[in-house]
């Protein structure tokens, strides 16, 4: 399951009793997600959506609201990039009555799709989390994967969108994050709109907003992984770096240990140099701690090496440098 799905199902675990916070969920979730038709039997709204879980919810909402039950189609024709959409059918006879409570067709009830928030259905910050809440179950979309026991860490970032040919409606939204102090950036993307979160942070405090607290926890749990991998990543690296530092020191001491040695011979370094260049060659793969380790010379670390860079600078006169 998506992150975004198992998150919308969290919001639905909870009915909205307040009447208010009713119409202001349904406000949110027309603008994000509802259609207009108009037919010889009349003007009908209807909500497209691949969250089928939201039908019984949302009939409970209307039932409860206008008296009546919706009814909810699958076809062929809503399949897209292998994704099913539902078409939920608001009844003709409250449709109108439906599009004017959620301000979403003006008074004069021309077919005009609003693009603005009421600000009268958010009056209060109640009514304002429900709108985000309906909207959120709209058109809201996530690329956030949590880690699986035993698997990598996802690839994929921290990102929630809310997705829409309104711009408008986007900023409306933008606004109502702003008041719950969450940031949220707005940009195009081919012929819709896009208001999207990147900051781990902003996205917990807007599950937190909608009432996926298990979400948040989850995101929190994903975040502590990832900074754990990352922060072993990063000792493992230095680890390979300074392994790398070791093996590669090792062989230009060995290199300059046998170039001398087939020039002139061991036996004409000083006797503390030839007592390390032996050392070495008996232990080329080992670090200076290790060297340190093995030798019955008491010498200190830097001692050591600059043994070994005086070592170096007789090959290197020897090569003619």
């Amino acid at each position: 399951m998506s992150f975004a799905k198992d998150s919308k199902l969290q919001i639905i675990e909870k009915d909205i009793e307040d009447a208010d916070c009713a119409q202001a969920f349904l406000s949110g979730l027309l603008h994000a997600s509802g259609t207009i038709t108009k037919n010889s039997e009349g003007i009908r709204v209807d909500v497209v959506t691949d969250f089928k879980e939201i039908f019984p919810y949302l009939n409970k909402l209307i039932s409860r609201l206008y008296g009546r039950e919706l009814s909810l189609e699958i076809s062929d024709d809503y399949i897209i990039n292998k994704t099913t959409y539902y078409r939920i059918k608001f009844p003709v006879d409250i449709s109108l009555d439906i599009l004017k409570d959620c301000s979403i067709i003006p008074p004069s009830e021309e077919l005009i799709f609003l693009s603005n928030i009421d600000e009268n259905l958010i009056a209060d910050d109640e009514t304002k989390k429900a709108f985000v809440k309906g909207t959120y179950i709209g058109c809201a979309t996530s690329s956030i994967r949590l880690s699986e026991l035993g698997s990598q860490s996802p690839t994929t970032g921290y990102h929630v969108e809310f997705a829409s040919h309104k711009r408008e409606f986007l900023e409306g939204l933008q606004k109502i994050l702003m008041h719950f102090e969450i940031t949220s950036k707005l940009s195009s993307r081919k012929k819709i709109f896009v208001l999207y979160l990147k900051d781990s942070e902003a996205i917990k405090d807007l599950l937190a907003l909608v009432g996926a607290e298990q979400s948040v926890l989850d995101l929190s749990d994903e975040m502590a992984k990832r900074d754990l991998r990352n922060t072993v990543n990063r000792q493992v690296n230095c680890i390979n770096a300074n392994i790398n530092k070791t093996i590669e020191a090792s062989l230009k001491q060995i290199q300059a240990i046998n170039y001398i040695n087939k020039k002139i011979g061991l036996d004409s370094l000083p006797e503390d140099l030839q007592e390390v260049a032996v050392l070495r060659l008996a232990n080329p793969q080992e670090s200076m701690d290790e060297l340190l380790k093995l030798s019955t010379i008491k010498l200190t670390k830097s001692g050591l090496n600059h043994r070994f860079r005086r070592i170096l600078k007789i090959a290197d006169i020897l090569k003619g440098g």
